[in-house]
């Protein structure tokens, strides 16, 4: 290890998340550039750094810091070299240079333990005085914080996080209840606190660590589905998390129900475990939706007529139960119009269109996913957007949480507004957009209620229609055209549990036969690679792999690592870069896996000059790794719709590789081909629900290999993993007439 000690010269890039920095040391007559972890340092200060010299294939030679020293400055040519190099705002050189001719060596003591002095030089008030000396103080007790932080096992950029959030509070909070960051830096959860806590000496059995077990277990319910938990599974879940049964739960519960971080609702002798807000938000959605849920008289006769006319004008013809579904969108404030593919859906969504254009009403379109939007607009050639685009989403002041500027007080100005793909549609999103639609707006829910559930907590869709207090059009006839393939004709036989003729006779639905693991993935892999895109007419990336499982043989993981080889396979050319597990390489296929709406992104033209900017990113988006930059520490990610967008190297966490992905990331969108690998897995995963959902994710063909006896059990297994959820009974509440609903 060699050490290089000089003053900072210039930064020339510095990531402020991670505080990886590139900036150039002057040492004696020589200048050097150094790369490393560099936190708050700031041009002109002198520092001490350990590490070794490399050579670079394009910037030559190069100091990569392990560790680093501040030093306080010397001499008095490093005391004014340092205070006018614009690390202390409002002090330039000539002013640096009057503070050490007045005190010479003696400055920094002037300035920490006599601040008031600095007023005796020309140009300096008083109150510019205590403005310095506050900068000062605040950089020593930031690198003090930075320092204490460390040896609790605590990174660079979460340090900066926790010192923005706290200030001069850290060593209280880090030495009393550590705990407290869970709840109050997105990110950190109760494993990484636990870990800070047991450095700092906190006890097992600490009240602090015991509630922060009990909302982490609940907070870690949601991404199961679930809005709320029975006592009895939470208290279980809190103890395999803590190692211990906590004593005396009950206290530890009422004690948060006081606090208001729970509800408590006590149900046919059961307790119900509720997050407050999440409590709140299910609540406030049935209440909404009760209040949308109004109907008017309408002369059902003409109403025809006009259908007819619309039916006449277009080419097309609809059957009774689409008729119906447009007749009750005129009478009811609140509509679901729910069937599987080639049912209609779409043909409903467009003489809904063109009866309410007719009628001149103002429309609004969505769907939950980029994917779902493009695809309904193609279908309908009416613009449809994300639900969260047609929001109007905006970033949070910080972490990854978002707001809307459309609420109760900026509602949706829109006479008719239709969301397609509402299986997809979780309890928090459902929330957003009850609280932008204005009494008297229609509202149309159009979905498959057969495809598995949200990836975000809640059955909205399910739940509505169960409540029995929303009126709900089932389209159940599959028309023509759509009977003519196979890939839905034979999705229906899947939903109604007859089995499906395996004897690949037909164009666009097949079954190889095969047992051994290696022979499936080989499988997989020639027809991704060579024969599907030809038969499709369509690129490699554009043929997904879709899987029951994340884990296991034939697992999203394993799987993306084979195919990557296999798709993407290393070259000279191309750029890699390791983060954590993964791989990363320039022509990657990745997915964003979790909701960002900070992300910037970018449309290019021509010259890379950006002609479209947005924000957010979501969870679910696909896209192709166009750049990864070494020395920028950066990867450029193309996503649909030619969004750009680019990743620090320490946000790579919320992008994994999509060759190949589960089922449930598959909602919502739609390819031409699909390839399913499958065998034996976990009966409550291997269900009618999930096959179903896989193979309407198909366009145009459908190929599954593997074992022919897990697909005939999957079409006879009706088991589902249960979502604990109470939409549906307040809907029904909100609804009776003799409903006292809590204010909320």
């Amino acid at each position: 290890m060699e050490k290089l000690r000089g003053y900072v010269d210039h930064i020339i890039f510095r990531n402020e998340e991670s505080g990886y920095t590139v900036l150039v040391l002057s040492s004696g007559q020589e200048e050097i550039t150094c790369v490393g972890i560099f936190s708050y340092i700031n041009e002109g200060e002198l520092i001490e750094a350990q590490g070794q010299y490399v050579s670079h294939a394009v910037y030559g030679k190069q100091f990569r810091a392990e560790s680093f020293e501040v030093k306080q400055p010397e001499d008095e040519q490093s005391i004014e070299r340092y205070l006018g190099s614009g690390a202390v705002k409002g002090v330039g050189k000539a002013l640096a240079a009057r503070i050490v001719r007045e005190f010479h060596d003696d400055t920094f003591r002037i300035i920490e333990e006599e601040p008031e002095r600095l007023a005796e030089v020309k140009g300096i008030s008083p109150k510019k005085a205590r403005e310095i000396a506050e900068q000062i103080y605040e950089k020593r007790d930031m690198r003090q914080a930075m320092i204490f932080l460390q040896q609790y096992g605590i990174s660079t950029a979460l340090s900066v996080r926790i010192y923005q959030k706290y200030g001069a509070d850290i060593y209280k909070v880090i030495r009393e209840n550590p705990y407290r960051l869970a709840d109050d830096i997105e990110g950190v959860g109760f494993r990484i606190a636990d870990g800070i806590a047991k450095r700092a000496g906190i006890r097992p059995d600490s009240e602090y660590r015991v509630k922060c077990g009990i909302l982490y277990a609940l907070r870690q319910s949601s991404s199961d589905g679930h809005v709320y938990l029975p006592q009895e599974e939470l208290m279980r879940k809190t103890e395999e998390l803590l190692g211990t049964p906590p004593e005396d739960p009950e206290r530890y519960l009422m004690d948060l129900a006081i606090e208001r971080r729970i509800v408590i609702k006590e149900e046919q002798e059961k307790k119900l475990i509720y997050g407050a807000s999440a409590y709140r938000i299910e609540l406030n959605t049935a209440r909404m939706l009760s209040e949308l849920n109004i109907s008017a008289s309408v002369d059902e006769k003409l109403v025809l007529r006009k259908i007819s006319g619309i039916e006449r004008a277009s080419s097309t013809h609809l059957d009774e139960m689409q008729r119906l579904a447009v007749v009750e969108a005129v009478r009811c404030g609140l509509l679901v119009i729910t069937g599987g593919p080639g049912t209609g859906k779409t043909t409903t969504i467009n003489t809904l269109i063109s009866y309410f254009r007719s009628e001149g009403l103002d429309i609004l379109l969505a769907a939950p996913t980029g994917r779902a939007a493009k695809r309904i607009t193609e279908a309908t050639g009416y613009e449809a957007k994300t639900i969260h685009r047609m929001l109007e989403i905006s970033a949070g002041k910080e972490g990854n949480s978002g707001k809307f500027a459309r609420g109760a007080g900026n509602p949706l100005e829109a006479d008719v507004i239709i969301v397609d793909e509402m299986s997809m549609v979780d309890i928090y999103l459902m929330h957003a957009l009850l609280t932008a639609v204005a009494v008297g707006t229609r509202l149309i829910m159009v979905g498959d209620v057969n495809q598995l559930p949200s990836v975000g907590p809640g059955s909205v869709l399910k739940d509505i229609i169960f409540s029995g207090q929303i009126r709900v059009v089932r389209l159940n006839r599959i028309f023509r055209q759509a009977s003519e393939s196979d890939i839905i004709v034979n999705a229906h036989r899947i939903n109604r549990g007859e089995q499906v003729p395996l004897d690949n006779k037909s164009r666009d639905f097949f079954f190889l036969k095969r047992q051994d693991v290696n022979v499936i993935i080989s499988i997989v892999i020639q027809l991704v690679r060579d024969k599907m895109p030809r038969y499709v007419n369509a690129s490699v990336y554009d043929i997904q792999v879709l899987t029951p499982m994340r884990k296991g043989l034939l697992g999203v993981e394993r799987l993306n690592r084979i195919l990557q080889e296999y798709l993407n396979p290393p070259s000279g050319d191309k750029a890699e870069h390791e983060h954590g597990d993964l791989l990363f390489r320039e022509g990657d296929k990745v997915m964003q896996i979790k909701n960002n709406y900070q992300t910037e992104w970018e449309i290019r033209g021509k010259h890379g000059t950006a002609v479209e900017k947005g924000l957010g990113i979501f969870n679910g988006d696909m896209g192709i790794i166009r750049e990864i930059n070494s020395i920028l520490e950066r990867v450029t990610v193309e996503f649909d719709d030619h969004r750009m967008v680019e990743y620090p190297f320490s946000g790579l966490d919320e992008l994994e590789l999509s060759y190949a992905v589960t089922i449930h990331k598959s909602q919502g969108s739609e390819y031409p081909a699909v390839v399913i690998p499958l065998l034996a897995g976990p009966r409550m995963l291997m269900n009618r629900n999930l096959l179903y959902t896989a193979v309407t994710r198909a366009r145009k063909c459908v190929t599954l290999v593997g074992d022919d006896v897990t697909f005939r059990q999957m079409i006879g297994n009706t088991m589902e993993q249960r979502r604990y959820t109470t939409l549906a009974q307040r809907i029904r509440e909100m609804s009776s007439p003799e409903s006292d609903s809590e204010n909320v």
